[in-house]
């Protein structure tokens, strides 16, 4: 990828009234995978400083000794990276002379000081050497820039291979957690503490370069001092003034602002078309968020979604970048006026050594003396406070990369069985048996029983209906189908077989489910629908006619993109830090219409759908996992799945899953009576978290102070006469 190519359309005359909206006057530059598109300001426009803050600390603080095995392990994994060896232990030797450079530019200093102290004795000066020294000082200075510059386009090479590797890291350390496990406010906390708080680096890079700069500062301090004591062993109060000296550093370090700032754009706005980094971030967000935790783990979706990251990531390669991080990256160039600076400012101390050199009497010694002196020591008490900056974060970084690794070994709540299932895979598709057996479970609060003491018994094939009122219990059923939690207490039998033993994997595979709090990825429609069956997440036919399984392809057609819509686009476009609507300092009203049509922007990243078409779309991914072929589905779980749908809408959806089902063992939980109840093999009527009936339409009609007769004709009453 080219970075900084800009484009700039073509202006049309105009009379000196700058339009907003248009087109032609914004620049395009393409910086990395992001579109900028900046307004062409008018004349005298004025820059903006934009205020920014530095990241902060990390706060824990423990024993270095208990991290080392981590550390030991990070560097062995950044060994294993393509090529970050070889760049690594170059970016460690660049580093090594660039600290000794101070200590050099100190030493060709002290030799200055040298010739004016010959000339006033001698009243003469070798004129080759001044040249020498002269000519070796601004050398080191264009040395030490070069090397500087060097290291910096390394370090954001090797930084950012770093961050893809330990990006995918800490993306399977989440990805693989369990509902219970990922809802656990220690959890959280302890995979918040093992990333960075800079999005543009890492645990591991901030370890690297922590490290870098403690050695670099012992060896700028070891070098520096052995200079420093041996030029004050010739100074009179040369230690006092040293001492002095240290003063001004010292109110720096105490007084100082840690704020920094940027120097604004004016109008513009950033955007990215580049497919990999959206899906990239939209896949990144999806393993984040805990509303969409149990899908994951019920899908088995979690390994698809890992090898899709790993995808995009290497099909990003250099590019995945953020805006901000690939801008600095674009406006870092080399600058021959840097080189000038420092060899500018030794300019004063040319001239003073060559007036005392033509004129010793006019300039004493003792003022030469005393502005090396307080260079010198002023430079040494500079180190000496950046190293105790580093030293106090040394152990943190320390400990983060422990925390880095041990992510890892968070164990799953829900332990995986060890036993295959289905013993025979033939046999799925005719239906799988349930049974609970004096079944308890509660969500957080022992006291207060999601379900308490549950029985019965799911024939194979059969259709069952669970109905209740809210709270009582239903939708808990469904998820310890699908083993998103294990029961407090009882037991519950999938085929005869403990479901704890059975392999979670292999257990989720037979079973398609929609829940009632449902969920949509922040990814594409397509992605949304494909994950319901990830081994054939890419094949689009199956997509498209789970869609109209599901009902969603009524709505599809009529949506710009189709199924490559995005219901909430994970990457914002970004604007400039100038309010739509304001006024800039010469009172031109500020409009991003132009620049948005430009980079064709909309006004939202989210997508405007209604409750009924969202829910048709998790219809459609439940859907998406029927139509595998090879590994059959012989459970079907929905959750309410008419809630947002009108009745017509309903009609057709119980339709589709009467026909779809087969001899498919399907459960239905819902706190309505409808046609459904009376197509049943078992009703299930729960209320209390406690099963109070069972039976089918017929038997539960008939039974005398039935319950589930009661409320059925209480509803029933509301559509007669």
């Amino acid at each position: 990828m080219f970075y900084g190519q800009q484009s700039r359309k073509r202006k049309r005359p105009t009379n000196g009234v700058f339009d907003p909206n248009d087109e032609n006057k914004v620049k395009h530059t393409k910086v990395g995978v992001w579109n900028l598109y900046q307004e062409v300001p008018p004349p005298f426009r004025v820059a903006s400083l934009i205020p920014a803050s530095f990241t902060t600390w990390l706060e824990p603080h423990l024993e270095v000794l208990k991290s080392l095995p981590y550390v030991k392990r990070m560097f062995l994994d950044i060994g294993r990276i393509q090529y970050c060896l070889p760049l690594l232990v170059l970016l460690l030797l660049l580093d090594f002379v660039l600290s000794l450079m101070p200590a050099l530019q100190l030493w060709y200093s002290g030799q200055f000081l040298k010739i004016v102290e010959t000339a006033l004795n001698t009243r003469t000066v070798d004129d080759r050497f001044l040249l020498r020294i002269t000519t070796y000082q601004f050398a080191c200075t264009v040395a030490a820039y070069l090397l500087g510059f060097a290291k910096t386009s390394l370090s954001t090479k090797l930084n950012l291979r770093i961050r893809l590797h330990y990006s995918t890291h800490s993306y399977y350390a989440i990805a693989r957690l369990d509902v219970p496990t990922f809802s656990d406010d220690a959890v959280h906390q302890q995979l918040q503490s093992s990333v960075s708080m800079d999005s543009n680096s890492s645990v591991a890079w901030r370890m690297i370069t922590g490290t870098m700069h403690i050695f670099g500062t012992i060896v700028k301090l070891v070098s520096q001092l052995s200079v420093l004591v041996a030029i004050l062993k010739e100074q009179d109060d040369g230690l006092l003034l040293a001492s002095l000296s240290f003063l001004k550093p010292l109110w720096s370090w105490f007084t100082r602002d840690r704020q920094s700032v940027h120097r604004g754009m004016g109008v513009w706005a950033a955007t990215t078309v580049n497919e990999d980094y959206i899906r990239s971030q939209g896949l990144k967000k999806a393993i984040s968020d805990t509303a969409h935790r149990q899908e994951i783990v019920a899908g088995n979706m979690w390994k698809y979604m890992l090898e899709s990251y790993r995808d995009c990531m290497h099909r990003l390669g250099d590019d995945a970048m953020g805006f901000f991080e690939a801008k600095e990256h674009m406006q870092r160039r080399f600058r021959f006026s840097h080189i000038l600076q420092n060899p500018i400012n030794e300019l004063p101390r040319i001239v003073f050594t060559l007036r005392a050199v033509h004129n010793p009497t006019s300039i004493p010694l003792s003022l030469a003396s005393f502005n090396l002196i307080t260079s010198t020591a002023s430079s040494f008490s500079n180190t000496v406070l950046h190293m105790l900056d580093s030293t106090s974060s040394i152990a943190d970084n320390f400990e983060s990369v422990r925390r880095l690794y041990e992510v890892l070994n968070i164990p799953n709540k829900v332990v995986d069985g060890a036993k295959k299932f289905p013993e025979d895979a033939r046999k799925i598709a005719d239906g799988i048996e349930i049974e609970f057996r004096n079944v308890s479970f509660s969500y957080g609060d022992k006291r207060l029983y999601a379900l308490h003491d549950v029985s019965f018994k799911i024939l194979p094939g059969q259709l069952c209906v669970i109905i209740g009122p809210n709270g009582s219990g239903k939708s808990t059923i469904l998820k310890l189908i699908a083993r998103i939690y294990d029961p407090d207490e009882g037991q519950i039998l999938i085929d005869g077989h403990d479901i704890q033993k059975l392999n979670l994997d292999d257990l989720r595979a037979t079973i398609s489910v929609l829940f009632q709090d449902y969920t949509h990825f922040p990814l594409s429609i397509h992605d949304n629908i494909s994950l319901g069956c990830p081994p054939h997440a890419h094949d689009r036919s199956k997509v498209e006619q789970a869609a109209r399984l599901g009902g969603a392809d009524s709505f599809l057609s009529s949506l710009p993109d189709g199924l490559d819509t995005y219901l909430d686009r994970p990457v914002n476009d970004i604007y400039a830090g100038i309010p739509e609507g304001t006024k800039t300092l010469f009172g031109r009203n500020v409009n991003y219409k132009g620049i948005r049509g430009a980079g064709r922007m909309t006004t939202s990243a989210k997508s405007s759908l209604s409750g009924g078409q969202m829910q048709r779309i998790a219809l459609s991914r439940t859907f998406m996992r029927s139509l595998d072929q090879e590994r059959p589905v012989g459970l079907l779980l929905f959750d309410e799945p008419s809630a947002s749908l009108d009745p017509i809408a309903e009609h057709d959806l119980f339709e589709r899953l009467r026909n779809l089902r087969g001899s498919k063992t399907m459960i239905f939980s819902s706190h309505r009576f409808g046609n459904l109840t009376r197509h049943a093999d078992l009703i299930l009527y729960i209320n209390n978290s406690a099963v109070i009936e069972e039976g089918t339409h017929a038997e539960l009609m008939a039974k005398k102070d039935s319950k589930y007769a009661e409320i059925w004709s209480i509803q029933a009453r509301a559509f007669l006469p």
